[in-house]
């Protein structure tokens, strides 16, 4: 595991046509919108006219989002996803056929209806595009594979609309035959390379298409808000988009007046932050231990935040020079903080974005995740709109400058995250989980993502070496578990807080407590009926020298009263390796407890393993299974 990269993915027929396809595309579009741009600077047309494009051309592009996402989320769900992509790429090669009849006229109007259709293959490509990873890839391998999508789009995107500027101004006269063959010949390169993927079985072949717009955007709409992890990652993917579309907007302008460049700054300054995406979203693998680590996303949250401010203070007001290089505005006073700061923004929000698409995708079961990410889409569009009106309200009405724009974005963009966060107090957790887990320990795992199921009930048995062992397996864990917990720990103040909130069950023996003990067994099984994970450890006290003690028979009363009730639960065996002499364990005296231990940031590993009938199981045939899990790594 320690040799995987996610890179190795680029090697493999089952992910890379896939890349290859959705980077073209992205691409192709920018290609395309860049040129038609250089067409009217060409055409040497009015400011008004220019005005009239750049207002049309954003609404174009995006109604058909609202009007088709509906139905595309159900084609894309009905259908056979490679089937469908080279449907949606042959789209593109007569949408783009249409767009070079525009090109060689010269007809402004022939390149809009173009851009309306390319804004149709777009709507039709979108579910396909993210509802296809989890059927392609490994559980483990959706972090790193959503993580090079998002880089492969941000930078095909900017490399798009470099080329796409450049045509009119490289080409000259020429530039019309350049830019309708160019459009051409990348979308027939997409389809053939399209052509290439394996095939993939449709999420639901028996669905019926709804073909009422209103009716089933409310539907899948309704979809997205089924769960609530997902909902409010589905909102977050919308937040981002919005915090995005304000940023992105004010960069001409920003670089022009506040930066004192001119266009070439501009392309620089979305570089910058188009490269800190990439990394961002390339690092989310290594960060994130191979799982779906939404404690991620604070961080990316607050990192966007933290360095939006600081680029408000940076240059608050306008630029001392004007028509300025690349090269001069880098050795300009105070420009290494901007683009430190660009780039720290693009870098966070790759680590915001991406472990929200993973938690999307494994948390929305394969039958409904197509049309989850069309209702995704229709909000996306919203929040899209809504920050171009937005942002041209705060400067034409309130007469806000950008850098006041920004500062306004950095503070919303805080108190939205603080709001996302208090309602669904797991994405808080996950990072308090991950930062401190990270922090003291270096964790390797091992069949976490395989055998830990993400949807349904299923207990949890482990190994118990430290008080920190909720913590590891928490932030190990694809989706939140209930842990059973001593309750004399539980109620401790100030931590009381942090297990409510984790939905800790506390426990006491019978002898101590047989009220808190009758109460813990009916929250397990309520919890168990709920669908959810439930963790114990069935050793009942951490080990005092590092070997199993021997599992009780709490473990068989839960599943006993499961099997009764109608509904067996799986059990999946795990075990904690190398723990025992690391931070909290009882190899040190109480004393020692309080001193750096001699493991200080100690190598350690969680294994799960296959996981086995609750109707079958008994707590000495568990007990042996994490005995060989666990091994002589105590």
């Amino acid at each position: 595991m320690s040799g995987h990269s996610q890179f190795d993915l680029l090697k493999q027929r089952r992910f890379l046509p896939y890349f290859v396809v959705q980077a073209l595309g992205a691409f192709n579009d920018n290609v395309y919108r860049q040129a038609i741009i250089g067409l009217l600077a060409f055409m040497a047309v009015g400011s008004n006219e220019k005005a009239l494009y750049a207002n049309l051309a954003p609404a174009i592009f995006i109604l058909p989002y609202f009007l088709f996402s509906a139905t595309a989320g159900q084609i894309a769900e009905r259908l056979e996803k490679q089937k469908l992509i080279v449907i949606t790429t042959t789209m593109e090669i007569v949408v783009m056929s249409l767009a070079a009849v525009g090109f060689l006229l010269q007809s402004m109007p022939v390149l809009l209806v173009a851009l309306f259709c390319t804004g149709l293959q777009s709507t039709l490509f979108g579910p396909v595009k993210y509802s296809i990873l989890p059927s392609v890839l490994k559980p483990e391998e959706l972090t790193g594979g959503n993580g090079l999508v998002e880089m492969g789009t941000s930078v095909a995107i900017l490399v798009g609309m470099i080329f796409g500027g450049l045509i009119f101004q490289l080409a000259g006269d020429n530039g019309t035959y350049v830019a309708a063959v160019s459009v051409i010949a990348l979308a027939v390169i997409g389809n053939t390379v399209a052509r290439r993927i394996p095939k993939v079985d449709a999420g639901d072949p028996t669905l019926k298409v709804d073909w009422n717009l209103l009716r089933e955007s409310l539907r899948i709409w309704q979809l997205t808000r089924k769960q609530l992890a997902v909902r409010n990652a589905v909102l977050g993917v919308s937040w981002f988009w919005f915090v995005g579309t304000v940023l992105t907007a004010q960069l001409p302008v920003y670089a022009e007046t506040n930066l004192g460049g001119t266009q070439n700054l501009y392309i620089f300054a979305l570089a910058l932050f188009s490269l800190g995406v990439g990394i961002g979203s390339m690092s989310c693998e290594k960060l994130s231990g191979r799982t779906v680590e939404i404690g991620l996303v604070p961080l990316g949250a607050f990192g966007v935040s933290a360095f939006m401010l600081d680029l408000y203070f940076a240059r608050p007001g306008q630029a001392l020079a004007a028509g300025l290089s690349v090269m001069e505005f880098a050795r300009a006073p105070g420009s290494w903080r901007i683009m430190l700061d660009l780039t720290g923004i693009g870098l966070f929000t790759g680590f915001f974005v991406v472990p929200l698409f993973a938690l999307i995708q494994s948390r929305t079961p394969r039958t409904e995740l197509a049309r989850v990410i069309s209702g995704m889409n229709i909000q996306n569009a919203m929040f899209i709109v809504a920050a171009a009106l937005i942002g041209i309200a705060l400067q034409r009405v309130f007469g806000w400058s950008i850098p006041q724009v920004f500062l306004a974005l950095a503070i919303a963009n805080a108190l939205v995250a603080i709001w996302i966060f208090t309602i669904v107090p797991e994405f808080l957790m996950r990072f308090l989980s991950w930062v401190l887990v990270r922090t003291l320990y270096r964790l390797r795992l091992h069949g976490i993502e395989q055998y830990v199921p993400d949807e349904g009930a299923a207990l949890l048995v482990c190994n118990h070496v430290s008080y920190m062992d909720a913590l590891i397996l928490s932030a190990c864990m694809p989706r939140p578990a209930r842990f059973v917990m001593y309750y004399r720990i539980f109620n401790i103040p100030v931590m009381r807080w942090i297990f409510r909130t984790a939905k800790a069950i506390p426990i006491a023996g019978a002898r101590e407590n047989p009220d808190v003990m009758q109460r813990a067994f009916d929250a397990v099984d309520a919890a168990l009926a709920e669908g959810e994970l439930v963790c114990i450890f069935p050793e009942g006290a951490l080990t005092k020298n590092g070997e199993i003690a021997p599992f009780k028979s709490g473990v068989e009363k839960i599943l006993a009263r499961a099997n009764d009730a109608g509904r067996p639960v799986p059990v999946v065996p795990m075990a904690l390796r190398n723990m025992w002499g690391s931070l909290w364990s009882k190899r040190d005296s109480r004393l020692g407890l309080m001193r750096v231990p001699h493991r200080f940031r100690a190598h350690i590993e969680v294994v799960a393993d296959t996981p086995i009938d609750g109707r079958t199981a008994t707590a000495a045939m568990l007990e042996a299974k994490v005995r060989g899990l666990r091994g002589d790594a105590a």
